[in-house]
């Protein structure tokens, strides 16, 4: 069966919370992009999205991912604390331990910083989580410098809990881009899609700036077709609406 799509705004300014269990989503930045002058120039930096598990209380949780060479087990323990999906550029640090303060999160309670892709607005900030995992596209490396397979690929997503997953979504960045799926919310299921999405009205702009963009094209049309929220990489979350 074809379906039409259609999208909407999501209401609201960050910190934007859709509650879940057994994760919520935290919309703690949104990202922008902006024309500067007429040579081609932007001032962009990338929207910031927070997973929490319901299970999960502050203060003085830490996040622990295991040590061992098991890369199952480690997304499982790093999925069982805040999940951070991408951290803005490093000119936003400010901003960004302030949005984490406001959700009572500090950098040493993240277990897991997912970067949609290795571009600097949008993983310009690792250094201030050197305690958790980290899933940077598709390296996936633990606390001082433990590298694991895994085996991502578009066919295989990496499963962080129940409803969490990591999807391979090529084409922005080339082969190595990567989206947060977040099933069971109050909305149905959000994907923080990096910058599969430039945002929600980006037309064919996003073409310009893309690697692969019949990979990218292929990313989009399965996002689209599974998520009810997505959060883009420079513009405020949407809603989608499929249509017969």
């Amino acid at each position: 069966m074809s379906w039409r799509v259609r999208t909407e705004p999501l209401p609201g300014e960050p910190p934007l919370t859709i509650p879940g269990d057994p994760y919520s989503v935290v919309v703690l930045l949104r990202g922008y992009s902006e024309p500067q002058g007429a040579g081609g120039a932007q001032r962009a930096d990338g929207s910031v999205t927070l997973v929490l598990p319901r299970a999960w209380r502050p203060p003085g949780a830490r996040g622990q991912p295991p040590a061992g060479p098991d890369a199952a087990a480690a997304l499982a323990q790093a999925g069982s604390g805040p999940v951070l999906v991408d951290t803005g550029g490093p000119w936003a640090r400010d901003a960004l331990l302030a949005a984490l303060a406001a959700q009572r999160v500090g950098p040493d309670a993240v277990s897991l910083v997912v970067g949609t892709h290795g571009h600097s607005d949008h993983v310009g900030s690792l250094g201030l989580f050197p305690r958790a995992a980290l899933l940077v596209g598709h390296d996936l490396c633990l606390p001082g410098g433990l590298y694991l397979p895994h085996g991502l690929s578009e066919a295989c997503p990496l499963r962080l809990g129940p409803g969490l997953e990591v999807w391979a979504t090529p084409g922005h960045a080339g082969r190595g881009d990567v989206s947060v799926a977040v099933a069971g919310t109050a909305l149905g299921t959000v994907v923080a899609a990096g910058d599969v999405f430039e945002r929600e009205d980006d037309g064919d702009t996003w073409r310009g700036l893309s690697e692969d963009p019949v990979a990218q094209e292929r990313s989009r049309q399965r996002v689209l077709a599974a998520a009810d929220v997505v959060v883009p990489g420079h513009g405020g979350p949407f809603r989608v609406f499929r249509e017969p």
